[in-house]
């Protein structure tokens, strides 16, 4: 893939991850907003409920932080040249790959080893 062709990519994926990331914060603020003051007085499958869908809310936060963060990884690597080598054996990344998951750091191969920045 080329680089700008894969810096378009990602850009247009950053950008949708943004919009994510307000949604996944409104989410977490309205989730967290009746918490506290709601165990009081309240039937406890309620509160249960209440529970459960703030921690939903912090999961999303957190998966669209470590998306954004492979996909702000990726750029440095178009920027820097490493952009499509693979950072485990060096070798190239497959176009097809690289256009399924334009963010990946890795060949197919080394695809579950985890590379850190």
């Amino acid at each position: 893939m080329d680089l700008d062709t894969a810096r378009t990519l990602l850009t247009t994926e950053l950008e949708s991850l943004d919009e994510r990331a307000r949604f996944a914060e409104r989410t977490r603020a309205e989730a967290s907003g009746g918490t506290e003051e709601g165990a009081l007085g309240q039937h406890p499958g309620d509160y249960g409920s209440e529970t459960a869908e703030a921690m939903d809310s912090e999961m999303l936060v957190d998966t669209v932080a470590d998306q954004r963060r492979s996909v702000q990884e990726a750029l440095e690597r178009v920027e820097n040249g490493t952009y499509g080598t693979c950072a485990v054996c060096g070798t190239a990344i497959d176009d097809e790959r690289l256009e399924a998951r334009p963010e990946v750091a890795t060949c197919r191969e080394h695809a579950d080893t985890a590379v850190v920045g």
